[in-house]
């Protein structure tokens, strides 16, 4: 069977299911690939009639929205104690590094910290939980988890989806060379994406002498 032909076959629902899924438990601290899904997911709504891309994005939205929301609630409840008990699951991603900057971010930003958090692998992970721990507002927290949810997964589904629909326009056209120049587009975006993201990082990341001085109190 053609690739195509059994893109064809996944039914909606499935993807929908999966898109939120995913999302929502990455949103409430389990380090998933939430983001390569929605992309995903928006690119095979591109090339699939049978999936429509705004429901992609309502699903996506609803799942980082609730999943957020439920991290929340646990790390209010948990408090540090449960930050230390996922590092021990997932040192890369609950390490003593990232938990120290991403305090630092919230420190900085406030609520901001949980909006523009969506749009960063780290922040996005520990959006939730962090603003459970630090007892933020949750009027604050659910403003800017609801804003930030709608606006990075609708965004990135509907940039996506037209990246999709103009590759598919080329395939059609010029074959192998639209491959190639679709798939370029695609590396360079995801590239630059990482940059902005590892910057974005390193500027909230604390110094190593104020790292030292907090070790010491």
């Amino acid at each position: 069977m053609h690739i195509q032909e059994w893109l064809e076959t996944i039914p909606a629902v499935s993807v929908y299911a999966l898109v939120a899924a995913v999302i929502g438990l990455e949103s409430l601290g389990i380090p998933l690939p939430g983001e390569i899904v929605l992309i995903s997911a928006a690119l095979l709504a591109a090339g699939h009639d049978g999936i429509d891309p705004w429901m992609v994005g309502a699903c996506a939205s609803a799942g980082a929205i609730i999943g957020d929301s439920i991290g929340y609630a646990i790390g209010r409840k948990g408090g540090r104690p449960l930050l230390a008990r996922l590092g021990g699951k997932f040192p890369k991603h609950f390490g003593e590094s990232q938990i120290a900057m991403a305090e630092r971010s919230f420190e900085k930003w406030g609520m901001w910290a949980v909006f523009f958090g969506r749009f960063v692998a780290l922040l996005r992970i520990f959006a939730g939980p962090l603003a459970g721990v630090l007892h933020m507002p949750y009027w604050k927290f659910l403003i800017a988890n609801v804003l930030g949810g709608i606006v990075w997964a609708g965004g990135t589904t509907a940039v996506i989806y037209s990246v999709g629909v103009v590759a598919e326009a080329w395939l059609k056209r010029f074959s192998y060379l639209g491959l190639v120049v679709a798939v370029l587009i695609g590396i360079a975006s995801m590239l630059i994406v990482k940059n902005r993201a590892k910057k974005a990082a390193a500027s909230a990341a604390p110094a190593p002498e104020s790292a030292t001085a907090v070790a010491a109190d």
